[in-house]
């Protein structure tokens, strides 16, 4: 399959969020994980040991991440917004990278000016980040799977 996606946490607060999502995204295939921000511990807290095949990229600033972005990648945020379409109507895109916000404060607004669009997840209330990330890569895979209905 044509494409890849990555997955990252701004301003992430615990290294067990960073630890279980690097596990689900080697399961479900991202090219890399991203944090951005400085209030995490860097550690891994999975047993499948993904630092082995999934790389964790370090970026101090948003903007610092915003520069460093391939060519033609879509920034997609997984965000409570009214911006935001649901998951199960979400076309993913063939580049794209989704950019998670810490439970307690969201994505920042620097964050919600450069998102390309916003996907939301069913529901009123927030997940845990790592739990929310998983969500949405599982769809992602679930979605191309299923001939003729998405991947843009």
């Amino acid at each position: 399959m044509r494409g890849y996606f990555a997955i990252g946490i701004e301003n992430g607060k615990t290294k067990a969020n960073l630890g279980t999502l690097w596990r689900s995204a080697h399961v479900f295939g991202a090219a890399y994980i991203f944090v951005i921000g400085k209030r995490y511990e860097k550690q891994a807290s999975d047993t499948t040991k993904a630092w082995r095949s999934i790389p964790l990229f370090h970026y101090v600033t948003f903007e610092d991440f915003y520069q460093a972005m391939p060519h033609d990648c879509r920034l997609v945020g997984i965000e409570i917004t009214s911006r935001a379409r649901s998951l199960p109507l979400t076309c993913h895109d063939e580049r794209c990278i989704y950019l998670l916000g810490a439970e307690d404060c969201g994505l920042s607004k620097q964050a919600i000016e450069k998102c390309h669009r916003f996907v939301q997840i069913p529901g009123s209330r927030c997940l845990n980040v790592a739990v929310a990330g998983s969500i949405v890569m599982y769809d992602r895979i679930a979605k191309a799977d299923q001939k003729g209905i998405c991947l843009t």
